[in-house]
């Protein structure tokens, strides 16, 4: 067996930044988000410093995303199920799903507005060449394939492709006839369904226990991913798009620290500075791992432990959020793409096509996935369904995986957003421990820990 001595050379300074991160936590006791945001740091010295050596300590980075992935089908499974099963009345549940739809779509909205608004004065693809680009368009799928798509077919296939809809729709079918049947109970008690509730509950409490502890490694794992996802970067390629690169995280910051502070502070009322302070854990996981997906369980637990966000309403908005809006992914990628598209061919871009765009932009934000890729499929069907052509999307290759963590950052703080927005208008936000009373979230955590 050939050993990389550079590689292993990596591994072994990788080593002693966990270590650090360990002295960090034990003896200086500093914070889950501190020492993230230092991994953070570490992963970008150690990514320039050895470049694509990373072959061993990317190890770490990915069994932590493979076992946070897989945590997620069946958290969200059994919390919807729990969640449902609280709510006693369906008119609640109704108002929530429709207001989780609307903040979601919104933020969908103005990420797509906000960047035909930077893209289209700039310019953005004057001067490049589509010719000659050699390119296997991606398949998307029909509009009924993708409204049947949102219904559950197969279980095992759904959990195995991450698809999210399917696994929440199939869990309110099942929460929504547990209630029919605990009301009907009362008048027969021949067969009682409170067993089924009481696994549920212990079902979802452990699966609970078991995110907080996993989550409890992300700094190491961001260390990995960042360092690797810096190392594999080609500059050469990099160079003529760093204008569109720069471009995308504009949009992406804007989006991030402005229109999400904004909605938080109007609708919510309530401080912006302490829902990016609060969701932190979540967007740098999502950051480095490029899942949305893989990122719901930090997210749930960043919203309700952080932020005093209602259990039932994170898991399942949050949920909901890893396939619909996702306004980095479908909002600002393919809007840009489009409008570089267009200028490459030096066509107009005027009232219709910018109406054009942003309702294309709502529409392939329905039932797309929260995994890595997900970008080149929404990118895909907005240049298809322009008439343009989908090569753009090899043309814009080299910067995609790089703008992919901005995006996914982005789409899991907007999740959170309307998270946050859905408890706050239906009085479900913990405001103490939204505002960090220290010895309230103390006693909080402490009852949760005996309970």
């Amino acid at each position: 067996m050939d050993i990389d001595l550079q590689a292993l050379l990596a591994l072994v300074v990788a080593a002693a930044f966990f270590a650090l991160l360990v002295v960090l936590k034990r003896k200086f006791k500093m914070g889950f988000g501190a020492r993230t945001l230092i991994a953070t740091g570490l992963g970008v010295i150690l990514g320039l410093a050895f470049g694509q050596a990373y072959t061993y300590y990317a190890v770490v980075g990915t069994i932590f995303a493979n076992v946070i992935s897989a945590i997620v089908v069946p958290l969200l499974f059994f919390s919807i199920i729990a969640s449902i099963t609280n709510l006693s009345q369906t008119v609640r549940l109704r108002g929530i799903g429709l207001k989780s739809v609307l903040f979601l779509e919104l933020n969908t909205l103005i990420a797509s507005i906000l960047t035909l608004l930077i893209a289209v004065p700039l310019g953005v693809g004057r001067g490049f060449s589509l010719e000659g680009v050699d390119y296997q368009a991606e398949e998307v799928p029909s509009v009924t394939d993708t409204i049947v798509g949102l219904f559950p077919k197969n279980l095992a296939d759904a959990w195995a492709n991450n698809l999210v809809v399917p696994i929440i729709i199939f869990a309110l079918i099942v929460a929504l006839a547990y209630n029919r049947l605990a009301s009907k109970e009362a008048a027969d008690e021949k067969v009682s369904v409170k067993p089924f509730k009481s696994f549920v509950d212990a079902a979802n409490k452990v699966l609970g226990e078991t995110v907080s502890w996993v989550v409890g490694f992300t700094p190491y794992a961001v260390v990995a991913l960042i360092g690797r996802a810096v190392g594999r970067a080609d500059a050469s390629q990099l160079v003529p798009l760093l204008g569109v690169l720069a471009i995308a995280y504009v949009v992406l910051a804007i989006q991030f620290f402005g229109v999400e502070s904004a909605l938080v502070a109007w609708i919510g009322r309530l401080s912006p500075v302490r829902f990016l302070r609060g969701m932190v854990p979540a967007t740098v996981t999502a950051f480095t791992t490029q899942s949305s997906v893989g990122t719901i369980p930090v997210t749930v637990r960043s919203l309700t432990e952080n932020l005093g966000v209602d259990e039932d309403v994170a898991s399942f908005t949050a949920g909901l959020g890893a396939n619909l809006g996702m306004p980095g992914c479908a909002g600002m990628w393919p809007t840009l793409v489009a409008v570089f598209a267009m200028n490459a061919l030096g066509m107009p871009i005027g009232p219709t096509q910018v109406v054009g765009i942003v309702v294309l932009a709502l529409v392939v934000s329905i039932g797309t996935v929260g995994v890595p890729g997900t970008a080149t499929i929404t990118a895909t069907a907005m240049l298809a369904a322009m008439g343009l052509p989908v090569e753009t999307i090899a043309v814009v290759a080299p910067i995609s995986s790089i703008v992919d963590m901005g995006r996914t950052a982005t789409n899991v703080l907007g999740a959170a957003e309307s998270s946050l927005l859905v408890a706050k208008t239906e009085g479900l936000v913990d405001e103490r421990v939204y505002e960090g009373e220290e010895s309230y979230v103390l006693n909080r955590k402490q009852q949760g820990a005996a309970a």
